[in-house]
């Protein structure tokens, strides 16, 4: 099992989450771009000399795309030189299908992240109390919610059981609030390897090359 590394962000905005795929990201988003899932697009914003096309059903995308309805998103095969979709996954029925859409338009890579939703819901399920976001029963119908209940261990089984034949996995990467040193410390002698990631980590990223994309 490989080893994947941790970065200490917290996310409080979309805003900073979006600040931390192009910090982190920056090499791989060059030339095209999709952002699938994008609500308000604040990448756009943060790019210079990129094509930028952003899809969502709310918010200010280039393109209005009900991902649960559609077959195939409406781009060409490789029409995108990098595919992003950012904690969008989970909010889809339609995961699968959606995610080998992400790859059918990607040239050359895909980055896509998945939360750790029980990262959300340990204290409230440890006190026997309180609400967990995304998740419950309103008595009016909601707009959006979470479609999936998953941790850090399956997204990465995930992730890595996606990288088959022409799609190779570049890169995970784990990323956790900022802690006390001394409590993260204390937190991995009772929780060891995933169970720690399991209770304390809130994302999974993942970065694909498309190796089709790259021999053209």
């Amino acid at each position: 099992m490989r080893m994947v590394p941790t970065k200490y962000v917290s996310f409080g905005t979309r805003q900073s989450r979006t600040e931390f795929l192009v910090d982190r990201y920056q090499g791989f988003l060059r030339e095209s771009i999709l952002d699938v899932g994008c609500f308000e697009a604040p990448l756009r914003d943060m790019l210079e000399d990129v094509e930028y096309v952003g899809v969502d059903i709310v918010g200010k995308p280039d393109h209005v795309v009900d991902l649960e309805a559609i077959e195939r998103l409406p781009f060409e095969d490789g029409q995108f030189q990098c595919v992003i979709c950012i904690e969008v996954l989970e909010h889809l029925d339609a995961l699968h299908r959606v995610f080998d859409e992400l790859i059918r338009v990607s040239k050359r890579h895909v980055i896509v992240s998945l939360p750790n939703c029980w990262c959300c819901a340990r204290q409230q399920i440890e006190r026997g109390r309180g609400s967990i976001s995304h998740y419950g029963l309103p008595v009016e119908r909601p707009v959006d919610r979470h479609k999936w209940f998953i941790n850090i261990t399956q997204a990465r089984e995930f992730f890595e059981a996606k990288a088959t034949g022409e799609l190779k996995l570049l890169d995970l990467c784990i990323v956790e609030k900022p802690r006390n040193l001394l409590v993260r410390k204390f937190r991995k002698l009772i929780y060891r390897g995933d169970s720690y990631a399991n209770r304390y980590a809130h994302t999974l990223f993942a970065v694909y090359e498309n190796a089709k994309g790259r021999d053209e």
